[in-house]
């Protein structure tokens, strides 16, 4: 199936490692050209020169307000275009509501909630009809996950941000969708296992309750992100798509 993605230019950050990477081999894989972000500028451009020449990397801090301005400006002047954003941010510092301080809140909202929003909004503003805008949550917009108190909190908002925004832009012809992934074998999931001090213990309990028996691996996820911000999927948004494996058991 051609999903349409040759020369289109996308931005992904958080994508020198984890489920932003995989987003973007994925859309590199299929002929787009990607901005990929990190917060290490050197880091970012070892994985664009490992990408290939249909990637550029650049330092960016989803928190810093000048990040999405000087992305966009990026993606126009390396590749002519910019035709979306999959807007992915590392995870949230795992714990109980207990244990988080005001600062460990702050610094995730800045990073994960209020980052996004000025990403899309920047990106709203510079988009084109046909043009998407996507964001990597978490299967806690719709169920909390145990010890995952800072996203539980913040996912959900985001999606409703996400469906607010996606009825805004409809008249344009912008699309927002939204990616929700679960156990997926990233080093932040082998992290979050590794809490509960048996990490192979903890890994084998949470697959046994995903109806497929098993975690996801990258590629799958990559191809999903891939698809929804393809041409392909024209006549999608609005929707958060769950990719895992059927672990939420809800409609």
């Amino acid at each position: 199936m051609d999903l349409g993605l040759k020369d289109r230019v996308y931005i992904v950050t958080g994508a020198t490692r984890g489920l932003g990477l995989a987003a973007a081999r994925e859309l590199i894989a299929d002929g787009a050209k990607t901005v990929i972000t990190g917060r290490d500028a050197d880091t970012a451009a070892a994985v664009a020169a490992d990408l290939g020449p249909n990637a550029v990397g650049a330092a960016a801090d989803n928190a810093d307000p000048e990040a999405a301005a000087r992305l966009i400006t990026t993606a126009r002047e390396h590749f002519g275009g910019f035709d979306g954003v999959l807007i992915s941010v590392g995870g949230p510092p795992a714990g109980l509501t207990a244990d988080l301080t005001d600062a460990q809140w702050q610094a995730a909202f800045d990073s994960v909630f209020l980052g996004a929003v000025r990403l899309a909004r920047t990106a709203a503003e510079q988009l084109s009809s046909g043009g998407v805008i996507g964001f990597v949550l978490s299967g806690s917009v719709h169920e909390p996950i145990p010890g995952l108190t800072i996203s539980n909190g913040l996912r959900p908002g985001l999606a409703g941000f996400a469906k607010s925004l996606s009825l805004e832009l409809g008249p344009r012809g912008i699309r927002v969708v939204g990616l929700l992934p679960a156990r997926i074998d990233t080093d932040r999931v082998r992290e979050l296992d590794g809490l509960s001090g048996d990490a192979e213990a903890a890994r084998e309990r949470n697959a046994a309750a995903i109806p497929l028996r098993r975690y996801g691996t990258p590629e799958e996820f990559g191809k999903s992100a891939a698809f929804l911000l393809s041409p392909a999927a024209s006549y999608l948004t609005g929707l958060m798509l769950p990719v895992d494996g059927g672990a939420l058991h809800g409609f």
